[in-house]
């Protein structure tokens, strides 16, 4: 079973590696990815083809909303309700 940490560190870590370009730009667990820029809509399109393949997940349409993908939080909190239900 993952744990919540891990899961918030494999979001971060993603999104670090290939959304942040500059070193100083801070990723805050609850300010929207969206609304500063740091994703836009092809990103988070990424991010989720990257969470259903690492995670071996598939979402469903009506899950696809920029409230389980506002924030490393949400992502975080989406991703275990998803995972607890297998």
């Amino acid at each position: 079973m993952i744990d919540q940490q891990d899961i918030q560190k494999t979001v971060r870590d993603f999104i670090q590696q290939n959304f942040i370009f500059d070193p100083n730009t801070a990723l805050v667990n609850d300010e929207s990815l969206l609304g500063v820029g740091i994703i836009d809509s092809t990103g988070v399109l990424e991010l989720i083809g990257y969470l259903e393949e690492k995670f071996q997940l598939q979402f469903g349409d009506d899950e696809l909303v920029a409230e389980n993908f506002d924030t490393i939080l949400k992502i975080t909190a989406f991703l275990q309700k998803k995972l607890d239900k297998q």
